[in-house]
């Protein structure tokens, strides 16, 4: 009983968590924005295909890169060659 009742009062308190991190990535005047007009599939599909600005594309490109170099320095060993040296070596035992 105690178990069900600590899990009940866990989960309560982490739905009212708030995340600030998510709220700072929120484009000025989204909040404020309406929402978007509801349309039927087959007009969204006979539509144009949006294009992306050449700003955003940049962005889009420098964010891609960084992720790759990122990436790449992830790629080196996780353990250095001294301290897989010692690691072979085991443990001394008395």
């Amino acid at each position: 009983m105690r178990l069900a009742l600590f899990l009940l009062m866990t989960g309560l308190a982490t739905a009212c968590t708030q995340f600030p991190e998510l709220d700072a990535t929120a484009t000025p005047g989204v909040a404020d924005a309406p929402y978007p007009d509801l349309l039927p599939i087959d007009q969204l599909l006979r539509g144009s295909v949006a294009r992306a600005t050449p700003e955003v594309r940049a962005g889009v490109e420098a964010r891609a890169a960084a992720l790759r170099g990122r990436a790449a320095a992830l790629q080196g060993p996780v353990i250095d060659a001294a301290t897989r040296r010692r690691m072979a070596g085991g443990v001394a035992t008395r």
